[in-house]
């Protein structure tokens, strides 16, 4: 199996990793760029790379965005609701808002949390965006809600907008379990095309989100394709150099999971799969990630008898995650069979690629196309425990 040479980067001048500048503003000089996110360092997202990287190259980059406490759902040591709302990051200035932190409640407590940064970024962030501004840059994944504040950031600073979508609602939502009121779809749907019009450009992380955008009657040269990037800092490392993050490891065949455990991830086709796999009792399964599915797993792992084939190692620092894959005889992404999800790219993907090992995708679409064309691993189709376990075993039983 052919090692994956690392992810695709736009070649096109929207992308500010790639040291070229926002083609919107039609400027060649070092910008000033307003960042909206809900989701922000410590949290692991994205969005901490591409500020990084910005700031690498020179631009002066803002952030608002909310105070951590995802995916967990309680706020990280040393923020609360009131309270530290100014951080540096790479030089960057982070100006944060009161959040309701999400906790372990279900969709009401959660829909809580993404109003509160709406209302709260209003009150006590938007203001706080002094001076001149070249770009407004927002970051939307769940909740897509967050483009409502960077339209009123582009109101303030009038400066353009580019919105880099991650996620698609309202369909997401609803596939997620989150939503089913047909009039709740409606309105959210509403929102979001009005954000994709008010948006000078529209990047999206996945080229099949394209039919999507293309909804809201905007100019296709708007829609521009900015995929996933990913950090240096995720590259092949030998199991020998991390003898500490070996030390948690069960012995055995390891299939490993790393990430979001929600919904979306369809944990019930990979206990479903471990099942099947019950006569291979050296083949384990590492979880490591948290998310508001994290004791449900924990307790349907027990309930099934599966207690010694799972290790749950809870959330790391995305600093050592790297050394961690390092211990993976393969790296496993799933997604619910939704045929929104078969559009979407799960980050992951890319860092799972960029360290080299076997991946194993339980998905459709665009995803376990990725792994299929990079020669990169196996590929199950989502909902499909059966070939899911049939795909592990064809790794398993490859010679060492």
């Amino acid at each position: 199996m052919g090692q994956y040479p690392g992810p695709a980067r736009s070649d096109g001048p929207w992308h500010p990793v790639g040291g070229r500048h926002l083609e919107v503003t039609g400027e060649d000089r070092p910008l000033r760029i307003a960042v909206v996110t809900q989701h922000f360092w410590p949290e692991n997202f994205q969005i901490n790379h591409l500020v990084r990287a910005l700031g690498d190259r020179g631009h002066v980059v803002t952030v608002l965005t909310g105070k951590p406490n995802y995916p967990a759902g309680d706020f990280f040591e040393g923020y609360s609701y009131w309270g530290h709302d100014t951080d540096d990051f790479a030089g960057a200035k982070v100006l944060r808002v009161p959040v309701l932190p999400r906790r372990k409640g279900g969709g009401l407590r959660l829909a809580m949390n993404y109003l509160s940064f709406l209302v709260n970024a209003r009150l006590f962030g938007i203001g706080r965006l002094k001076g001149d501004f070249d770009a407004v840059f927002c970051y939307a994944p769940s909740p897509m809600t967050v483009g409502l504040t960077a339209l009123a950031a582009k109101r303030r600073t009038g400066a353009p907008m580019l919105i880099w979508v991650q996620d698609l609602w309202p369909e997401s939502v609803a596939a997620a379990g989150g939503v089913k009121a047909g009039w709740v779809l409606r309105l959210l749907d509403a929102m979001v095309l009005h954000i994709y019009r008010g948006a000078d450009r529209v990047l999206i992380q996945s080229a099949a989100f394209r039919s999507h955008i293309e909804r809201a009657d905007i100019a296709p040269e708007r829609i521009v394709y900015f995929p996933q990037s990913v950090d240096t800092l995720f590259r092949p490392l030998s199991p020998s150099d991390c003898h500490e993050e070996g030390v948690m490891m069960p012995d055995g065949f390891r299939i490993m999971f790393a990430g979001n455990i929600g919904q979306a991830q369809d944990f019930e086709t990979i206990l479903a799969a471990a099942e099947r796999l019950l006569d291979h009792g050296d083949i384990k399964w590492v979880i490591v990630g948290s998310g508001r599915r994290h004791a449900w797993l924990a307790e349907e792992v027990e309930r099934r008898g599966l207690s010694d084939r799972f290790a749950l190692l809870g959330q790391h620092a995305e600093g050592r995650m790297p050394r961690i894959f390092a211990h993976a005889d393969a790296l496993l992404v799933t997604l619910r069979g939704d045929s929104i999800f078969s559009r979407t790219i799960p980050t992951k993907i890319q860092s799972y690629l960029a360290c080299g090992k076997p991946i194993i995708a339980g998905m459709d679409g665009e995803g376990a196309r990725i792994v299929d064309e990079a020669g990169a691993g196996r590929t199950a189709p989502a909902g499909h425990p059966e070939a899911l376990a049939a795909a592990v075993l064809d790794l398993y039983r490859l010679p060492a």
